[in-house]
């Protein structure tokens, strides 16, 4: 086989149209070499090629005959001193870490470690046996694909409505979907799934990890699996188990189609990225990539203790962002899916992690800087999960500006206002009205909080108000996993139960959570499912569950019908009026040319709030949003009106008479939901300013105001 010299840049394996170029960053190793495989034989190399030429620490050569559809992977040469930081063994075969896709998944065995296990030296020994038939092999793809006219999106954040999502979960027993493509990116586009998120209204999917990942040895020996995935080994390639195509590249053919698909149906794609660990673990991990190419380079050791592995994540390690190779492999990879796969955005898992330049969190750390700056990612949709779990970890609000955040202090308020604790009035006001509080001192604005109520990590929204306790014995673990309460009021009765009061209490409950959601200023995210009741039978950490326990069931389409039908309406309410989707912070207080305030607050018995009262042990609230003050314009220019509306709280455990306020002179309020009526889909009648509404216990219900008494559309 002609080897030629090649080139360091790009990483990787690339396809030029007449050959392939490798190359691989190492700065500790003292010789790398390519191997190739054959489809057929994929426990022992056909080729192994000594890469000669090294430029600027990246490793090189250029093979003129390799076509795409070459598997490939490196075995590389240098020190093994686990007390230095240096783990290389050439007897393990090493996945690229630019890896565009891969063939299948690890299979254990003790060959995967670096050392003999069971030795009393542990890491310490040194294992010489060849892992090449347990590891998957990196495979060289043409990036060719005809786009036409798709671009990004680019929905404005202040219009964007979020749906989290795992792309197996959400179609795997949907009955409309062919069988062939349950599970996989090619049923994520299929015709039943783009016509359910239409109809719901959702401008986004954000999609559980599809970066490729690593199965637990420890799952899969109790027979489980890492069914979310957050635990990557391959930050350029889509995981192989979700495709229907998996031959050779054409993983990536499929991931491309997905995504134009959902383009074309007017839906952004947002992936849920783990750039903060890697699927390799702690000192007594496997050998599987970064470890076998530059453990000291890509991870981050403990200073003077070299062996082991900083973890801010509880996952093990942590990866090196201090280091500029590994600072470079995730800024490539994020440029990766915006340019090349087309993807909207990122929610960056444990994002506090990547922000430790030495320990402390700083928001001023070079991986803010080099996002901030560069061209392509400062444009694209960026969300942070805001802490990990080291000390300081818990970043909430402290976010540079073109950072969004989940939002810890909304989901946390909102259960905590719906299960009748006192005193919480005043943050609940914060969070309705966009967080002003967390966000605005940074220059950002309402859309920086990502408001959730539940996500994939806990209870399901039904679970949330059914469950007292966690009951994740089915993880393997005794029910120590997972957290253990609830921030939901739930009838006192765990689980299922037949009697219709408590089952009609818990629904009203569910509406509570999703109208405050969705008519909250910022970016609501629904859980999936939530629209439909989805339950997991009270297990809250559901990331090993592979099974129905997680896979959406969609015969809840029909038994919760009511539900599905509320959570679109709020939808529509949401998307269609700018008062539920302001881009500046309210100022509470009356806009020129206008006689009432842009908010308002009211007791029950219509007077205004006073400031003092905020604390006073309030579980009922009124707040106005005055459509005739928004203070913004369009993209002409133009001033923006909108109705104006009350929305009514009450997470008292009795109900109370709310004396609806004035607002102006011969108007009415026309009641367009109540959470506690069973057909609350459906309009009310018209209600004078001055008189009393009468507000079910823990109940919410939204009022319009038609001016001169009349109906609007």
């Amino acid at each position: 086989m002609r080897v030629w010299p090649g080139r360091p840049y790009p990483q990787g394996a690339m396809w030029d149209g007449e050959g392939v170029n490798f190359a691989l960053f190492s700065e500790n190793a003292t010789a790398v070499e390519l191997c190739l495989f054959d489809h057929e034989h994929q426990d022992q190399e056909s080729h192994r090629i000594r890469m000669e030429e090294c430029t600027d620490l990246v490793w090189h050569v250029y093979l003129p005959e390799v076509r795409p559809g070459q598997l490939y992977g490196y075995r590389v040469h240098g020190p093994y001193e686990p007390q230095a930081g240096h783990r290389f063994n050439p007897s393990k075969l090493l996945i690229d870490p630019y890896a565009k896709a891969l063939t299948g998944v690890v299979k254990w065995s003790d060959a995967m470690f670096g050392y003999r296990i069971g030795d009393p030296k542990e890491d310490l020994s040194f294992d010489e046996r060849n892992n090449a038939g347990n590891v998957p092999k990196c495979v060289v793809i043409d990036q060719a694909f005809t786009w036409g006219g798709d671009q990004l999106l680019n929905t404005p954040w202040s219009k964007t409505v979020i749906y989290e999502v795992h792309v197996k979960g959400f179609t795997m027993r949907h009955p409309d979907v062919p069988e062939q493509l349950r599970g996989t990116y090619a049923g994520l586009a299929s015709p039943p799934m783009i016509d359910y998120l239409q109809s719901l209204g959702v401008t986004a999917v954000e999609l559980l990890p599809i970066h490729h990942f690593v199965n637990d040895q420890y799952l899969t020996e109790k027979g489980l699996t890492n069914y979310w995935g957050y635990n990557s080994i391959g930050f350029f390639a889509p995981d192989i188990r979700y495709s229907s195509f998996p031959e050779q590249g054409r993983k990536v053919y499929e991931f491309k189609t997905m995504v134009k698909t959902l383009h074309s149906a007017g839906i952004e794609v947002i992936l849920d990225v783990v750039y903060n660990h890697t699927g390799e673990g702690n000192h007594l991990g496997p050998t599987l990539c970064f470890r076998g190419v530059d453990n000291a380079a890509y991870y981050r050791l403990v200073p003077h203790k070299e062996r082991y592995y900083m973890d801010y994540t509880g996952c093990g390690n942590t990866l090196n962002v201090r280091h500029p190779r590994t600072l470079q492999l995730i800024m490539d990879s994020l440029r990766y899916w915006v340019l090349e796969m087309h993807v909207d955005g990122f929610r960056f898992d444990l994002a506090s992690a990547l922000a430790r330049e030495l320990h402390d969190v700083d928001r001023l750390s070079a991986f803010f800087d080099i996002i901030h700056q560069d061209p392509v990612l400062s444009q694209v949709k960026l969300i942070a999960e805001p802490w990990d779990l080291g000390e300081g970890g818990y970043q909430v609000g402290n976010f540079p500006p073109g950072w969004a955040e989940w939002n810890g202090k909304y989901r946390d308020t909102i259960r905590s206002y719906w299960k009748g604790d006192g005193g919480v009035l005043g943050e609940m006001a914060h969070r309705l009205s966009g967080s002003s509080d967390l966000y605005s001192a940074s220059g950002r604005q309402p859309y920086a909080s990502i408001n959730f109520v539940t996500a994939h990590d806990g209870f399901t929204l039904h679970d949330l108000v059914s469950y007292n306790h966690k009951h994740n014995s089915a993880n393997g673990e005794d029910n120590r996993d997972g957290h253990d309460h609830n921030l939901s009021w739930n009838c006192g009765v765990e689980g299922p139960t037949d009697d219709p009061q408590i089952n009609e209490v818990r629904e009203k409950q569910k509406r509570n959570f999703l109208a405050t959601l969705l008519l909250s200023q910022g970016v609501p995210m629904i859980s999936g499912g939530d629209e439909l009741g989805r339950t997991q039978q009270g297990n809250n950490n559901a990331y090993c569950q592979d099974n129905e326990v997680s896979w959406f069931d969609w015969t809840l389409t029909k038994n919760n019908q009511h539900l599905l039908e509320f959570t679109k309406r709020l939808i529509q309410l949401k998307t269609n009026h700018p008062v539920f989707q302001r881009r500046r912070f309210f100022q509470g207080r009356r806009i020129q040319g206008s006689e009432v305030k842009d908010i308002s607050w009211f007791h029950a018995d219509g007077k205004e709030m006073m400031d003092e009262e905020w604390g006073k042990g309030f579980r009922s609230l009124g707040l106005r949003l005055s459509g005739d003050a928004i203070e913004e314009v369009d993209a002409k220019g133009c001033a923006i009106y909108d109705d104006t509306f009350l929305l009514l709280l009450n997470a008292y455990h009795e109900p109370i008479s709310f004396t609806l306020p004035a607002h102006k002179k011969g108007v009415r309020w026309e009641l367009i939901f109540d959470t506690s009526l069973a057909e609350c889909n459906k309009r009310g009648p018209l209600h004078k300013g001055g008189e009393e509404y009468h507000l079910g216990e823990r109940t919410c219900a939204l009022l319009r105001l038609m001016p001169g008494g009349e109906r609007r559309g």
